[in-house]
Formats: structure tokens, C-alpha cells, sequence
């Protein structure tokens, strides 16, 4: 049984690049019968990853209605020795449309317990790094919710525990229920889904109100030593090749501002989108999702790359498609 890893060995450890398995398991109409190839698929997958240096996993109990984990689990039992270099992370919280349920949020007791059992099972592992709350519910009760936290990591099932999607008001509120820090949080970030960005710029300027983001939560994490996520890092590789042929003018600029980057710093389009985010003094850790293998590689040299001031800016300003106040 592999121990447990301290909060300041994970910051030190963790890769800069998380790998997202949302895209690993098949079509999820087969409900728990993996094929053949969907084993072999997540295999050459999971092992690029490894390869390329990357030691974090992102699942979450919903990705191919549970079948991401199943299958990375097949993997695990396959190669045994891969989690003892990896960090696992996995969300609960949200309930797929089922019945008379039509899709909710929910962080009772009963269903994260519940829900942590079913991670465990699926992933063949003994306990989960770090457990990510995945959407606000807003029936939260949060002293139920600690105590169950609490209750997870006295049974050695969770080691850690983080948010996805929150503001930092959230944070602040589930924060002062539990005695252990949040150490992550998961939100949408990219050169596509700028408005964290926007929100420290705009501030007193005309179209401020605009913005969907809630002012402080880049800083509350900054301040707190939250971990940033970025879920969409890659925006779907509409920035990359296929960029170029885009009909929308402004994604074609902004792609052919990273072909021109890409050239520079003698690395694929994908590390530039990447190491947009990286450049942020933030520290964020950009989740990608393919399942591409010669994508994963080509994200990867973002780690190779620290863009110039210049260039960052000349990446926001056009993919923004205005200049700034």
C-alpha cells in the first residue's frame, strides 16, 4: 500500500500538466462492459502521458458515466507500478439525469461517501489523492460536508480535498467548516475563456459588468496557496491548424498569432496555448483532455516555453478581439 503524500510534497511534486481523462472508456451505452479497444486505447494513452512526464490524473465519477475510471483502472491492474509515481484525482457532487431525478448538484452526506466507494471501486485503488467537489450545491449543507471529509480521510480513503467551479466566497465558506486546507481549484481557463483575465483589467472600465467572473477568486487562491486548474485549456484546439481555416476572423488570427509563435519559440501550436496559461503568475496547471497522442506530446513542450511579455500580451489582446481600455 502506498502511503499518503503531504500537501507540500504534492505542490512540489505534482507535473505542471495534468492529464484529464474524460475522453478515456468508449461510448457509455455499453454501461461496465469495456472492449478490447478501449482498454488498449486508455493503455497507450495513460502511457504517453507517463512518458511525457506527466504524474496527474484528473477524473471524475461522471466522465463516461463512471467508464473513464473503470478503464483506468483496467490499466492500473495491468501495470500495478504506475501508481506508485501518480497523483489521482477525482471529482463527485454531480448527479446525472436518472429517473425522476433531471440532473443535480449534491453534497450530502450520503451521496459523497457513496460516491467516493464508487471511485474506489471502479479505479481498484485504496484511496484517492485528492477529491475534488465538482459543481456548487446550492442545498450544500456545510458542516454535514465537513464532517463527512472528515470521516473520508480518518478511513484513509481520501487524502486531500479541493473544489471545482467555485468563486472564492464558496471556498471561504466550505474553508471555515473543515480543518484541512482546499488545495485545488478547478475552473474554466483558456485563450478562448479569457474573462479571468478580463475581470483584473476591466476593473472601473465600460463593459466591466459584462464580465462572467467573480472578482478575487484568481487572488483568494493566489493568497490561500490554492492550485489553479484549468479545465478547456487547449479550447479544443481551435487555436492550432485547424484554426487557420476557421470562418471566424478573430479565432484565425489568434491562430495564425500562434503558428507565428510556435515558429519562434520552435515548439507545436498546442504549447503556446498552454504556456499562455503558464505564463500567469498564478501557477496555473492546465488540464488537457485529448486523446491524442502526438497532442499530449505537443503540449507538453509548454514546459519548454516562457513567453515573452510582449507576446503574452499580443495572445490576450487579439484572442480578446479588442484592444484594452
Amino acid at each position: 500500500m502506498r502511503k499518503s503524500i503531504p500537501i507540500q510534497q504534492y505542490l512540489t511534486n505534482a507535473s505542471h500538466i495534468a492529464y484529464g481523462c474524460m475522453g478515456l472508456g468508449g461510448d457509455i451505452n455499453n454501461g461496465e462492459v469495456l472492449s478490447k479497444y478501449d482498454i488498449v486505447k486508455a493503455q497507450s494513452v495513460v502511457e504517453c502521458a507517463v512518458e511525457s512526464g506527466i504524474n496527474f490524473f484528473d477524473h471524475a465519477d461522471i466522465y463516461r458515466r463512471g467508464r473513464a475510471e473503470l478503464v483506468f483502472g483496467k490499466v492500473l491492474a495491468d501495470a500495478p507500478h504506475l501508481r506508485e509515481h501518480m497523483i489521482i484525482q477525482s471529482k463527485c457532487g454531480i448527479r446525472v439525469k436518472n429517473g425522476d431525478n433531471f440532473g443535480c448538484y449534491d453534497f450530502s452526506a450520503q451521496w459523497v461517501r457513496q460516491s467516493v466507494d464508487g471511485i474506489l471501486k471502479r479505479l481498484g485503488i485504496e484511496f484517492i489523492d485528492i477529491l475534488m467537489l465538482h459543481r456548487p450545491d446550492p442545498l450544500m449543507d456545510v458542516e454535514e460536508l465537513a464532517n463527512a471529509l472528515k470521516s473520508l480521510i480518518q478511513a484513509g480513503k481520501i487524502n486531500h480535498i479541493a473544489v471545482s467551479n467555485m468563486n472564492h466566497h464558496q471556498i471561504a465558506m466550505l474553508q471555515s467548516a473543515v480543518d484541512i486546507p482546499i488545495i485545488a481549484n478547478q475552473i474554466e481557463m483558456s485563450l478562448s475563456k479569457l474573462d479571468w483575465v478580463n475581470d483584473g483589467v476591466m476593473v472601473g472600465s465600460e463593459g466591466n459588468s459584462k464580465i462572467d467572473f467573480v472578482s478575487g477568486t484568481l487572488e483568494h487562491c493566489q493568497l490561500n496557496n490554492i492550485q489553479l486548474q484549468a479545465w478547456g485549456s487547449l479550447s479544443k484546439g481551435i487555436f492550432c491548424e485547424q484554426g487557420l481555416y476557421s470562418s471566424n476572423q478573430n479565432v484565425r488570427n489568434t491562430a495564425e498569432l500562434v503558428k507565428q509563435l510556435s515558429n519562434k519559440y520552435q515548439v507545436e501550436g498546442e504549447a503556446i496555448v498552454l504556456a499562455f496559461l503558464m505564463r500567469h503568475p498564478a501557477g496555473i496547471q492546465p488540464v488537457i483532455g485529448t486523446t491524442n497522442e502526438n497532442r499530449i506530446r505537443n503540449a507538453v513542450g509548454a514546459l519548454k516555453v516562457s513567453l515573452e511579455r510582449n507576446d503574452w500580451f499580443n495572445l490576450y489582446v487579439t484572442s480578446r478581439g479588442e484592444v484594452l481600455p
